[in-house]
């Protein structure tokens, strides 16, 4: 199975991370996919270029082979839409289990995403939660695809949801950039490597 974890990562810290890791060996995946998003298409854009953002992730997952940075979506123009991502990897992947990883803030915004119904054309959703949350009842459209073991994902491509409680640190990249611009220390939040080219680029100053 192959993973999809996107995010604007700015910057890409450890709370990505040890998602990433949790993800990568619950669902025994053969590759998780870390997709930068260039322009979102939900929030603004952010300060920092996408390039450098890249950069920044590329540096924390140096020594993690099993991560794999997918830069598809920095190289389109206009808003970044995931349904345009997933077909694009599903043609390239032929009927490989493809799971796009979310937070439950973006499951219970999904109705709004573009083409949001697609989605399930090309992969499975896999909501990460916390532990003791207990997501409110399904109904209609959801209420069909939700499954309860998660080994039954791999007996199709795509099509279903299923909800998987992960450890989620209590870091946000709005917060580091806040303490960044502050000037205040923000080792042990991110890997030491993406730190040090922060400071070597001036990046997140006021």
């Amino acid at each position: 199975m192959i993973g999809i974890y996107g995010g604007t990562f700015n910057p890409v810290h450890y709370g990505h991370l040890r998602t990433a890791l949790e993800v990568s060996e619950i669902f025994a995946l053969n590759e998780l996919r870390l997709l930068p998003c260039a322009q979102p298409a939900h929030r603004a854009e952010p300060e920092v270029s996408a390039l450098a953002r890249l950069h920044m992730l590329q540096l924390a997952i140096a020594n993690y082979p099993y991560f794999i940075c997918d830069t598809r979506e920095l190289g389109r123009e206009g808003p970044s839409y995931m349904v345009d991502t997933l077909a694009s990897i599903r043609a390239e992947i032929a009927d490989v289990p493809l799971l796009l990883f979310i937070g439950t803030d973006a499951f219970n915004s999904l109705t709004r995403w573009y083409r949001w119904q697609s989605l399930f054309d090309y992969a499975h959703i896999v909501v990460m939660t916390r532990p003791g949350f207990k997501a409110d009842t399904l109904l209609g459209f959801y209420a069909n695809r939700q499954v309860d073991d998660r080994h039954s994902l791999k007996t199709c491509p795509s099509g279903k949801i299923y909800f998987q409680h992960v450890t989620q640190l209590d870091i946000s990249a709005s917060f580091i950039r806040q303490m960044i611009a502050e000037q205040k220390n923000v080792s042990f939040l991110l890997p030491e490597s993406v730190i040090k080219y922060i400071q070597a680029e001036k990046i997140y100053r006021a």
